[in-house]
């Protein structure tokens, strides 16, 4: 053991925010290294893929020039991950008391599996507190204005992604 502490802040990303970059970087402060994991559950459908996903999140990764987090993807059990990667710490955002209460489930589900590994959870700044991966897709969808809730450059990207795949016109 090296005696440096990482995390493993998991999320679905889909598409990642401002919220979940918050978090992302308040945890880089705090922990020696942080792994931004992208959980994939195969049973599970999402409008942008895996690799879309990572690329977005490495946006937020290069806006705050974190040398200390790294974006992988996984599928499985979150705690078994952060085993596989030597995390000792798994962070999570809060947004609001929906999130306290399910996140605490998984929380124990996870102190069950491993109680050496401690589930950490950070509330998000007041300004992204409503934000959401489905409001923002949903507002994409529309097509609306999503830069207040994401990146310029990933809200391009998905501007891009969505007139591709024919579900909104390239304006």
């Amino acid at each position: 053991m090296t005696g440096k502490l990482t995390a493993l802040y998991p999320i679905s990303g889909n598409p990642p925010t401002w919220g979940h970059a918050d978090v992302m970087e308040r945890g880089a402060r705090i922990f020696d290294s942080v792994v931004w994991g992208l959980a994939v559950n195969p049973g599970k459908s999402y409008l942008f893929s895996e690799g879309e996903r990572l690329e977005m999140m490495e946006t937020y990764v290069r806006h705050f020039a974190l040398e200390n987090v790294t974006v992988k993807t996984y599928s499985g059990a979150t705690v078994r991950y952060a085993e596989a990667i030597g995390a000792t710490i798994i962070l999570k955002g809060l947004r609001n008391s929906t999130d306290l209460q399910a996140e605490m489930e998984q929380a124990m589900g996870n102190r069950g599996m491993n109680d050496r590994i401690e589930t950490l959870a950070m509330f998000t700044s007041p300004r992204y507190s409503v934000v959401s991966s489905s409001l923002i897709r949903e507002l994409a969808l529309l097509g609306e204005d999503i830069t207040p809730y994401v990146h310029d450059a990933v809200a391009q990207q998905i501007r891009t992604l969505l007139a591709a795949k024919g579900l909104i016109s390239q304006a």
